[in-house]
């Protein structure tokens, strides 16, 4: 990251621009004093010393690298540059590993494409998407980018589409779901619509029937809670289909009818505005198609 100092920002610190004009954030600032990769005006700099106008700031990101086992597993790049990846998710694989799933995720999967690439960067997922949910994922290839992309969710600045097959035909065109979600039994993975929940918004638009009494839905998330779309969905009486913990199984498909199908967002150092699309897979479209999937 470069920044070209401004006749305003003569006298400050370092370590005052980057947080006042990049954006910087605290802990950012106090690990760069840790890792360094500061400089000023082309020469390594402590972040204590005052700029002057035109003085450049060029901010270097250290290698890091995660300590997943790389493991061959195929990924959809839908966007990539130095910053991030986007990936198209298949459904059936889980984000990062777990006590249940220690190997075959996408973290695996992004440690072989470093490997293969002779690449090293710290995994950070910026989003993240339920085993059997389909579609858009972003991983953030340094601190400062996952901060900034995390951010803008907080800040509604993102703009998180999902599209999704329904049991039942809506009654209405469009509507908000404004119900809190929260943990019901501690044992369990599920959540529920509690008055005591986090607060949890999620907009739906009808798109048309799907075939044998289902609807395709899209849905836009106010907010980001745990199974928020399948929570909500099921609370109105239309769970997604296939969905077994919040509705119930399906012949038609194997998993919950449910794809992360669009992304909106700025990009964290660029500024430019970032948009992302991923079609919907076979097994969802099938459903939509009135086939089996």
């Amino acid at each position: 990251m470069k920044y070209e100092c401004k006749r305003a920002d003569a006298g400050l610190m370092i370590k005052d621009v980057l947080k006042r004009r990049m954006n910087f954030s605290t802990r950012l600032i106090r690990k760069l004093k840790e890792t360094g990769g500061v400089e000023l005006s082309g020469v390594e700099s402590r972040l204590n010393v005052t700029v002057g106008t035109g003085d450049v700031i060029k901010v270097t990101f250290p290698e890091e690298k995660s300590d997943f086992v790389p493991e061959n597993i195929p990924l959809e790049i839908v966007f990539e540059d130095e910053d991030f990846i986007i990936i198209n998710k298949q459904p059936g694989i889980v984000v990062h590993p777990t006590k249940g799933h220690p190997y075959g995720t996408l973290a695996n999967a992004l440690a072989w494409l470093m490997e293969d690439r002779k690449e090293y960067f710290k995994i950070r997922f910026v989003n993240r998407l339920d085993m059997d949910t389909s579609g858009l994922l972003i991983v953030a290839k340094n601190a400062f980018s996952q901060e900034a992309l995390q951010q803008q969710m907080k800040e509604d600045i993102t703009v998180k589409k999902y599209l999704a097959v329904v049991d039942g035909i809506l009654d209405s065109e469009e509507g908000i779901i404004d119900v809190p979600i929260g943990v019901g039994d501690e044992n369990e993975v599920g959540r529920i619509v509690t008055p005591d929940g986090y607060p949890s918004l999620t907009r739906f638009r009808f798109l048309g029937t799907a075939g044998r009494g289902r609807s395709l839905v899209e849905l836009t998330l106010g907010t980001g809670r745990t199974h928020q779309i399948r929570v909500h969905m099921s609370y109105i009486g239309h769970p997604v289909t296939g969905d077994v913990l919040y509705g119930n199984a399906s012949p038609d498909i194997s998993r919950q009818a449910l794809h992360a199908a669009r992304l909106e967002f700025n990009h964290p150092i660029k500024k430019g505005r970032i948009v992302v699309e991923a079609p919907l897979p076979d097994d969802i479209k099938s459903l939509v198609d009135n086939k089996k999937a």
